[in-house]
């Protein structure tokens, strides 16, 4: 006799269509003031991105992996934390950091290669971006573990792709938080390729969000570029985690460009299928429900591009008068005292 005891199946929340219709039942508590202010962020997100783009191509700074298309998941993620609960950040995850009030002429710094531009801001607790796949899940469980046996209502916050879930970091990450019950969210930003493997490729499961299962935790889905959907979500989210209560959001979005600059993505994507998640763009949808709740003006749209441009425009010019940090830092700054094979290194160094 076979027993079911669970289905395979997790909720789905979308609270504003392509069109800008919004299903006032599922809207989150939002005054006019701060959608301006979410639409104004994601602007200012939208505008820093596409000029990293272009400072990589002139080759002022590094590599670089856009935001473009993932505004709602990254900055609606955000939005309801506090500045003292933690943010565990993946290396897509500038537009994020933007909204956690991280200076853009320091991520300029970073991208630029100077570590110095990930130090966070005093009074809020942003962690380094993470480079390695998938290893910040596990980072995001153990911070939120620690709030919980401190009795603190902090919470982390972790940033992840849909390549991440294959990394044996993810489910150790999943697997203890449900076990401890851990302060912990867990954003999966499904933007269905992972670099060029495309979402059917990453894994049989029909979702992401469904894995949560398996760890006792809650997973839910999303529509990850529907600014609403995703406030209410991780929202939710948020308040739960701060009693204990883990919860995995898959965010589904779409990688609009490249999945870095040394990438060319015209080898295994179609146009057409660039072309139809245009038209989900996140920015744009906001935009048209703004326009329906007699939000946004011509001019007022206008006057948020020019101010976004500015802010740019002069985190650039901070970011490129930055001296180079010296060579000596990275001896002098790895141990408190330096060991006698590292000193042999750093003398050599200094002779050459």
């Amino acid at each position: 006799m076979k027993k079911i005891i669970q289905k395979f199946e997790v909720e789905y929340l979308q609270v504003l269509d392509e069109k800008g219709n919004a299903d006032e039942k599922q809207m989150p508590k939002l005054t006019d003031v701060q959608i301006k202010k979410i639409y104004e962020m994601m602007i200012l997100v939208r505008a820093f991105d596409d000029r990293s783009f272009s400072l990589q191509r002139q080759g002022r700074i590094g590599s670089y992996l856009q935001v473009k298309g993932q505004e709602a998941s990254q900055v609606g993620s955000v939005f309801f934390l506090k500045d003292k609960d933690w943010v565990v950040p993946m290396y897509r995850s500038s537009g994020a950091l933007i909204a956690r009030k991280h200076p853009m002429y320091m991520l300029y710094q970073y991208w630029g290669g100077d570590e110095r531009g990930l130090k966070s801001p005093a009074g809020v607790n942003n962690l380094p971006i993470s480079i390695p796949v998938g290893t910040q899940t596990a980072h995001g469980s153990g911070i939120g573990w620690a709030s919980k046996l401190k009795k603190e209502k902090t919470i982390a916050l972790t940033f992840f792709g849909d390549g991440a879930t294959s990394k044996s970091e993810f489910h150790t990450g999943l697997n203890f938080a449900g076990v401890f019950g851990t302060n912990t969210v867990f954003v999966c930003e499904n933007n269905q390729y992972a670099i060029s493997t495309p979402r059917e490729k990453q894994t049989h499961a029909k979702t992401i969000a469904q894995k949560a299962i398996a760890y006792g935790i809650k997973g839910i889905q999303v529509d990850g570029n529907d600014i609403f959907a995703v406030l209410k979500v991780v929202g939710d989210a948020i308040d739960n985690a701060r009693k204990g209560i883990p919860t995995l959001v898959e965010c589904m979005t779409y990688r609009r460009g490249d999945h870095s600059t040394s990438d060319d993505a015209k080898k295994y994507r179609k146009d057409a299928e660039v072309k139809a998640w245009e038209k989900k763009d996140p920015i744009l949808r906001l935009e048209k429900y703004m326009k329906n709740q007699k939000l946004l003006t011509d001019a007022y749209k206008k006057s948020v591009a020019k101010k976004a441009t500015k802010e740019v425009d002069m985190a650039v010019e901070k970011y490129e008068k930055i001296q180079p940090a010296k060579k000596d830092d990275i001896f002098t700054y790895m141990f408190e005292e330096m060991p006698q094979q590292l000193q042999e290194q750093y003398d050599e160094m200094r002779r050459r």
